[in-house]
Parts: C-alpha cells; sequence; structure tokens
C-alpha cells in the first residue's frame, strides 16, 4: 500500500462525487448563473442550488468533510482532500453538499465547543442546510493577522457580556440564510496575551448588530458576501460564550487548521479546471495558421501547470495525512506550507488559462476572472502568505538555536 491510499468507502463516495458533478453539478452552472442574472440581487439564494442540495443529500453526498461519525460519514482529513478537491472544480459545488465555507468550520466549533442548547439551535439546522452561519474575527482597525490585536470587547455585566467593536470580513453574512455569528472578542484585557480573547455565538439579528455594507472583492459582489457589521451594546448571555472565558485564541486555531486544508484542496481542484479550460482553449483556437496549442511556450505552461499540481496536490496529502495521525500541531508547518503554495499555484495556472483565452478571459463568460479574484483573495483568508511563512521559518529555525 501507499502512504496516500484511501479507504474503499473514501473511493465510492469519490466515485459517487465525480458522476453526481457530471450529472447534476456542470449543467447547473449555467441555470444558477442566468437565475442570479434574473433575480437582479448579489445575495440571492437562487432555487437551482436548493434543488441541488435536496438530491445531494438524497444521494448520501451530505455534510462529507465532518470527521465525526455523529453527524456525517466520518471521514478522515485524508480520505475528504480528493472530495473536496472535486468540490473546488465548481463555484457551487461545497454549497451543493454543504461543505461550504465559513459553515464548515463553524459547525465544528458548535460540534466541540458548543453547548447543548448550540447544537440544538444552530448545529443540527447547519447540518441540515437550512441556515448559514458566519465568522467575525478581523477587525478593520487592526491588523488582524495577529489575532491578539483584535479590539472587539465583551465586558461581563451580571450574566450577559455587553458587545462592543467593528469586525468586516464576515464571510456569509450576506446570505439571506444567515442566522448566526460566532464572534471573537476581548473578555480580559488584563489576562495572558493568548487568555484575552473569547468566542460568542451571536444571533445576526440581536440587537445592536448592523450589517452596515458588503465588501466587494476585485469587483464582484460574492453571493454569501463579506459583511463589515458592527456591534453597539449587544447583550448575549454568558451562557453563549464558547469553552469558557479566555478560550478564543485556542478555538480560533483549531479552527483555522483544517479551514486552511479545506481551502487548498478546493484551489488545486480549481486548477485543474483551469488546466483542463487552458488546454481546450488551445486545442481549438488557431494563430496564424496553426492551433495555438503547438506553440512551445503555451506546452511549457501546460507542462509546468501539470508538474505545479502534482506538487501541491502532494504536499497537500501530505499535511492531510499528518493531521490524521499526529495532528493538527504536529502538521502545522505543513498546514501553513500548503496554504502559501496552494494558492499561489492556483493563481498561476489561472492566469495561464486566462492569457490564452485571450479577452473572453477576463469576462464573465468564462469562470476563470472570478476564479483568480477568488484565488488571489485566498492568499488573505486565514491569515496572509507572510503569516504562514514566519510559522515555517521559525519553525526551521528552532531546529539550529543552541
Amino acid at each position: 500500500m501507499s502512504l496516500f491510499d484511501v479507504s474503499e468507502r473514501a473511493a465510492k463516495y469519490r466515485a459517487d462525487l465525480l458522476a453526481f458533478m457530471d450529472e447534476h453539478v456542470y449543467p447547473a452552472e449555467a441555470v444558477y448563473e442566468e437565475q442570479m442574472r434574473e433575480a437582479g440581487e448579489p445575495h440571492f439564494q437562487p432555487p437551482i442550488l436548493d434543488e441541488l442540495k435536496a438530491k445531494a443529500k438524497a444521494a448520501g453526498l451530505w455534510n462529507l468533510f465532518l470527521p465525526y461519525s455523529e453527524w456525517g460519514p466520518g471521514l478522515s482529513n485524508l480520505e475528504y482532500a480528493p472530495l473536496a478537491e472535486i468540490m473546488g472544480r465548481s463555484g457551487i459545488a461545497p454549497e451543493v453538499f454543504n461543505c461550504n465555507a465559513p459553515d464548515t468550520g463553524n459547525m465544528e466549533i458548535l460540534a466541540l465547543f458548543g453547548t447543548d442548547e448550540h447544537k440544538e439551535k444552530y448545529l443540527k439546522p447547519l447540518l441540515d442546510g437550512t441556515i448559514r452561519s458566519a465568522f467575525a474575527m478581523t477587525e478593520p482597525a487592526v491588523a488582524s493577522s495577529d489575532a491578539t490585536n483584535i479590539e472587539t470587547s465583551m465586558v461581563l455585566d451580571g450574566d450577559e457580556y455587553v458587545v462592543n467593536g467593528r469586525k468586516w470580513f464576515a464571510s456569509n453574512a450576506m446570505h439571506p440564510n444567515c442566522k448566526v455569528l460566532i464572534v471573537m472578542g476581548k473578555t480580559d484585557p488584563d489576562a495572558a496575551v493568548h487568555r484575552q480573547q473569547s468566542m460568542l455565538v451571536v444571533p445576526i439579528d440581536a440587537p445592536g448588530v448592523t450589517v452596515v455594507r458588503n465588501l466587494p472583492v476585485f469587483g464582484y459582489q460574492d453571493r454569501e458576501g463579506h459583511a463589515e457589521i458592527v456591534f453597539e451594546n449587544v447583550r448575549v448571555p454568558a451562557k453563549d460564550v464558547l469553552s469558557g472565558p479566555g478560550e478564543g485564541f485556542a478555538i480560533s486555531q483549531a479552527r483555522l487548521g483544517p479551514g486552511r486544508i479545506h481551502h487548498c484542496m478546493r484551489a488545486i481542484g480549481m486548477s485543474e479546471r483551469a488546466l483542463e479550460a487552458m488546454c481546450r482553449r488551445a486545442s481549438s483556437r488557431v494563430t496564424f495558421g496553426q492551433p495555438v496549442a503547438s506553440r512551445a511556450n503555451i506546452q511549457d505552461w501546460i507542462a509546468e501547470s501539470r508538474i505545479d499540481i502534482e506538487m501541491v496536490r502532494l504536499l497537500t496529502l501530505k499535511a492531510a495525512h499528518m493531521m490524521d495521525t499526529v495532528g493538527n500541531k504536529e502538521a502545522r508547518t505543513e498546514i501553513a506550507a500548503i496554504k502559501v503554495a496552494a494558492p499561489q499555484v492556483a493563481l498561476k495556472i489561472v492566469d495561464r488559462a486566462i492569457q490564452v483565452h485571450g479577452g473572453a478571459g477576463v469576462t464573465d463568460d468564462f469562470p476563470l476572472a472570478m476564479a483568480y479574484a477568488h484565488l488571489r483573495t485566498l492568499r488573505l483568508a486565514d491569515g496572509p502568505d507572510e503569516v504562514h511563512k514566519r510559522t515555517i521559518a521559525r519553525q526551521e529555525l528552532r531546529k539550529y538555536r543552541d
């Protein structure tokens, strides 16, 4: 057996998922775009998505990301990796299978740290795909790549916390079905630096919560949105603090490890689809009497893209294997490495595909321009490249300390 052999059940899920994508998801992409255009509302929930979700649930292709058999198939990170890659080939696929960020990370938080009440009120509907959620950590006033900078205050007043602050890039908060926020703030500014923060479960319609605006990304109004949210004297029951006061930083690290590897898996899927589009376009277009695919530089791009994909896929599988076998902490270097490498490789391949498509590549007639915007944003989401490089460098330097 090779290191990355998967179980029979994971192979079955992969085969079923590929068939579902071919039969249902890819043909629905044009329907999705048409329904969004007709609605004229960027945060509209098109009916085709709900139809696809019902079919996916009936097919047993649901909540595949959760490693807990109580709520899903209980696949390991290594088993889930090829499935996430397949879903990453289509922008609508993750939600179809209820494997979309940031809900995946929020469901893991509620599963691990939520109370029975949280699980009943929010986790179960999230698992059913009937509501959505957002994660509110990043703030406009501070460099949020260092989570200890977070300034949102959470002051205990009797049996309630009073929350004041401003968040942004709360992805999913513009979704019409978003019902709950997981909010990170400071409950004890005088505690040790990594014990000052806590996380609260806050209904999005709680008094004092104001969704100020959506933040476009490279001009795109993403359907789930990236919201700026203001909290003004929002009163939250003390029982809604997750895992206890001072646990916010630890929870954020527990959440972001799996989230990062999911992003990287999906980025590989988008890389594959971009390479496929590049090859098809290069084979079908003729310039100066010859197919574009006959040009040496185009062949170099195609070959280099295949090499890049295979390298980053192997690194991602290694990270997944380590997360399963020795834990996220021991795999932190590999997780940081793929978070840098996967989006950069995907961006490079999408950029090549855009170039081969010519002017059409930067239009919405093809998914490449939107994919580029999403992938470029991914170099900032869940920590910018520079923070992950710092993590890797510190791990390397530690080997040479006296």
